[in-house]
């Protein structure tokens, strides 16, 4: 018996795909979280006040807001800038990079406003299957 394909090429390094995932899984966890995306879609117009942001997503707890600008400024979304007078006044928006993301945020948002009654009634439909069963 003599051996055959031996002259097998050797395949260049793949880029770990875990470490890539790794890597995005806590960008994604920041930009696909849903303040994140209201906020996003709230700052697409330019700058507001923290109290504005707040009237304008029902639900959104004075915590959960500062928590969400303070996470989307971490990661370079959005800018805080603080005007000396009195009472201080803070603002926040959209930065170079936050603009860019805002194309796909906002059209998921709106998609998802477009598509909410027809995923509440899957939502029903498939509850309703499944308390059945």
């Amino acid at each position: 018996m003599k051996p055959e394909h031996t002259r097998v090429p050797v395949l260049p390094p793949q880029p770990d795909a875990h470490a890539d995932c790794r890597a995005v899984a806590p960008i994604l966890a920041r930009v696909g979280d849903k303040w994140s995306v209201l906020v996003i879609m709230m700052l697409r117009d330019g700058p507001r006040r923290f109290n504005e942001i707040k009237r304008l997503i029902d639900g959104i707890s004075q915590r959960m807001l500062t928590l969400t600008l303070r996470g989307l400024e971490r990661d370079g979304l959005v800018t805080r800038t603080v005007f000396p007078s009195i009472p201080p006044r803070v603002d926040y928006e959209l930065t170079d990079l936050g603009r860019g993301l805002s194309k796909p945020v906002i059209a998921l948002g709106q998609w998802a406003i477009e598509h909410r009654r027809e995923i509440e009634a899957a939502r029903a439909r498939f509850d309703g299957r499944n308390d059945t069963a």
